[in-house]
């Protein structure tokens, strides 16, 4: 027989708190590697819900909360992230972002917000088994914090058996959330393509060897690369963000052009091939005139998948928590890392929270997390651990 856990949920002071917390945040954006000051706010929010052993600078700047009950159970771990994005913020709202140039157009600060709630209720609630990480994680917009905090030596410590995670969707209506097993969010990676010739006086280009006709046919190629169609296994797409050619001056041929492009599919191994075909793509371009060729790569993301089982477990978390279920049939084209917790061996799903189809988009200039998320998140994540720590 089950033994159904139930644990309570936060108090009206608590939601008070956390949301003037969240807008605090909200002001003080800090940037991919830079979230120094927003783990040490963290941190001192933590401190009171007396957890077992905090552990600072994960993968960065990252912070991981335990939350220990001393009895043989499972590791679960809930993720927010902590960075903010190289936007400027656009909207009215009195706790908009005192740094020029950045703000949290993505929600990051309402994430870390649930998960600071999440431990204020095991303050009061511990598990009765088993180990509850509230894993707040740097980086995430760039793709390098999770395969950071799963390469620090010290995540065997909190490596988990199960790792849930959420991300509000102003595109999903308010109440529900979006989920669904298999691929949640699509790899991603971007590609920057150096051609290099030789500059020559303007006057007399053909003493040089310049990149344009190899930069002019690139731009449309790599774009019509992409296989394009529904997002299903065989998906790719690519998508030119940027060329640039030679300095800004009259009197000199350009010898050296750069291109940067995103390539993305559904899943890792279609990535490896429209990398391949990329590649291709510029070799053959430079080698007809006569230029050599750099490649870079940034912004890495693999895809990721939801597991099944954690999939289903999150959908009783939802259920119970009064929020209700949209299917994801097909995966966000977007990209999101913390797929890589699923690679390190985890029972791993995320959901997409509605904040509703009237919401800013996210990554826009007048985004703001809805706060009305807040208890919400909160319940889901609670009652998911719930289910995870029931003795079935």
């Amino acid at each position: 027989m089950t033994n159904r856990l139930n644990f309570p949920p936060p108090t009206d002071e608590d939601l008070r708190e956390l949301t003037a917390f969240r807008r605090e945040l909200h002001r003080h954006p800090e940037l991919s590697g830079e979230e120094r000051e927003t783990a040490r706010r963290v941190c001192d929010m933590l401190a009171p819900t007396g957890p077992d052993t905090i552990l600072t600078d994960v993968g960065g700047h990252g912070v991981a909360a335990i939350f220990d009950s001393g009895v043989p159970g499972p590791t679960v771990l809930f993720r927010s992230e902590l960075d903010a994005l190289p936007i400027e913020e656009l909207g009215e709202v009195d706790h908009r972002s005192t740094v020029t140039g950045k703000a949290h157009l993505c929600g990051h600060d309402g994430h870390s917000t649930i998960l600071l709630g999440l431990a204020r209720i095991l303050s009061r609630a511990r598990p009765a088994r088993g180990r509850v990480v509230l894993m707040f994680q740097p980086a995430e917009e760039n793709g390098a914090g999770a395969v950071a905090v799963v390469a620090d030596p010290r995540y065997p410590l909190i490596k988990p058996d199960w790792a849930f995670s959420l991300h509000n969707a102003p595109e999903v209506e308010f109440g529900f959330a979006k989920l669904g097993a298999g691929p949640a969010n699509c790899a991603s990676r971007g590609i920057r393509i150096r051609l290099v010739g030789s500059t020559a006086h303007a006057s007399r280009p053909a003493d040089g060897r310049s990149p344009m006709a190899a930069l002019s046919e690139l731009m449309p190629a790599l774009q019509a690369c992409g296989s394009g169609g529904p997002l299903a296994p065989g998906f790719t797409m690519v998508t030119v963000t940027h060329a640039s050619m030679g300095a800004e001056s009259f009197g000199v041929a350009p010898g050296e052009a750069k291109i940067m492009a995103t390539l993305r599919s559904v899943y890792d191994e279609d990535m490896e091939g429209l990398v391949a075909r990329v590649e291709g793509l510029a070799g053959e371009a430079a080698a007809r005139h006569g230029l050599a060729l750099e490649f870079g790569y940034d912004d890495v993301f693999a895809a990721s998948i939801n597991d099944a089982e954690a999939t289903a477990v999150l959908a009783q978390g939802m259920e119970r928590a009064g929020v209700g279920r949209q299917e994801q049939p097909v995966p966000s084209v977007g990209s999101e890392d913390f797929g890589q917790f699923g690679l390190s061996g985890a029972k791993a799903a995320m959901l997409f929270l509605g904040a509703g189809p009237d919401w800013p988009r996210v990554h826009t200039p007048h985004y703001d997390f809805r706060d009305e998320l807040i208890p919400m998140g909160i319940r889901i994540f609670s009652q998911t651990l719930a289910v995870c720590l029931e003795d079935h």
